[in-house]
């Protein structure tokens, strides 16, 4: 596997110019995919602004200046995803990793209390040795608990970096959900159905707003109304 990547060839969602240079930096192996993640350097300098190359955003991240998730991050080729927070307790600045409608990724600012927690979606789950549950969250966690009762595709809200559970919010009719993929991305439904399907086809999640969609691009944000809000689209 190649250590590097040009910018030609970086995913569309990192809101970078393809043509100024020939390289970009690739994130390193972590938590989330290559394709749904961005490297903290270029957070750091293309999405915040806070240098212009490459070489500043090293010595900023190298002083720990930069905390992902309530940890302080040194790597700057840590691959950063969907709704992991970045504080900057210099500044005290914080922001949480969003897509916008254009499935490019953006830096929501957000307040001192909201940087205290993060959403996690349930990707799956383990029954691990003593009889206990393992949940698999979409940010490479794992939580074990005593009771299967959670199911997945429901989002845990979780204290940073403690993992202690603030709450929980279950896909199923009339929760708010954020669209992570397809047409719909970056865009807020309520959901109508959630149809299980017994085959390797993706079950399918029915909106309100008239669009069905595949579960894996559903990620639940509230039961009633969103906890989160969305990054706006600049004008073209």
């Amino acid at each position: 596997m190649s250590k590097h990547m040009k910018r030609l060839t970086a995913p569309t969602s990192w809101p970078i110019p393809r043509k100024s240079h020939v390289w970009v930096t690739k994130p390193a192996p972590g938590p989330h995919a290559v394709r749904s993640s961005i490297p903290l350097l270029i957070i750091v300098r293309d999405l915040a602004g806070y240098c212009d190359t490459a070489r500043e955003a090293r010595r900023i991240i190298g002083q720990r200046k930069i905390f992902v998730d309530g940890k302080p991050a040194t790597n700057y080729k840590r691959a950063v995803g969907l709704f992991d927070v970045i504080s900057i307790p210099k500044t005290k600045e914080h922001f949480r990793l969003l897509l916008d409608r254009r499935g490019k990724f953006r830096l929501m600012r957000i307040t001192a209390a909201e940087a205290k927690w993060k959403f996690v979606r349930i990707e799956n789950k383990t029954t691990i040795k003593g009889g206990m549950t393992q949940l698999n969250f979409h940010d490479g966690r794992n939580l074990l608990m005593k009771k299967d009762a959670r199911t997945t595709g429901d989002t845990i809200k979780i204290e940073i970096p403690s993992q202690k559970i603030l709450g929980v919010h279950e896909l199923k009719e009339g929760s708010i959900a954020y669209l992570i993929g397809g047409s719909h991305i970056g865009q807020l439904g309520t959901v109508e159905d959630v149809e299980m399907t017994r085959s390797p086809k993706p079950n399918i999640v029915k909106f309100k707003d008239g669009f069905t969609t595949i579960m894996d691009y559903v990620f639940v944000v509230g039961d009633d109304k969103p906890e989160i809000s969305l990054p706006e689209v600049e004008a073209v």
